[in-house]
């Protein structure tokens, strides 16, 4: 699956998909919102294609969690569906989550 990560504004990683296609792109309203509730987000057959984590861009969030570091929310994983994969499993739920816990870790050192 395509990976995203996010600081609270703009996509700063990207993973499995065209660098130049994600990089500074600008969060949308939707991801901005659940990064603020501390929410996370699992697609499934009746959400599959209800967030569009970034703006201007026709890709739909399979998986969102949010990075907190200190209490205070840094950014986000966001997994995209990809072309073969439309919903998550549960591994790829788990992965998504330990990577928000280990990268809000690595801030608070």
């Amino acid at each position: 699956m395509p990976t995203l990560i996010c600081d609270t504004d703009h996509v700063i990683a990207a993973a499995g998909c065209s660098k130049r296609e994600f990089l500074e792109r600008r969060n949308s309203a939707v991801l901005e919102n659940l990064m603020e509730n501390r929410r996370s987000y699992i697609a499934d057959a009746q959400t599959l294609d209800n967030v569009q984590p970034i703006e201007g861009m026709e890709h739909n969030a399979a998986v969102i969690y949010p990075i907190i570091a200190s209490g205070d929310v840094m950014g986000a994983v966001v997994l995209l569906s990809g072309e073969n994969v439309k919903l998550p499993t549960e591994v790829e739920t788990k992965l998504a989550q330990s990577a928000a816990a280990f990268l809000g870790k690595q801030m608070e050192a």
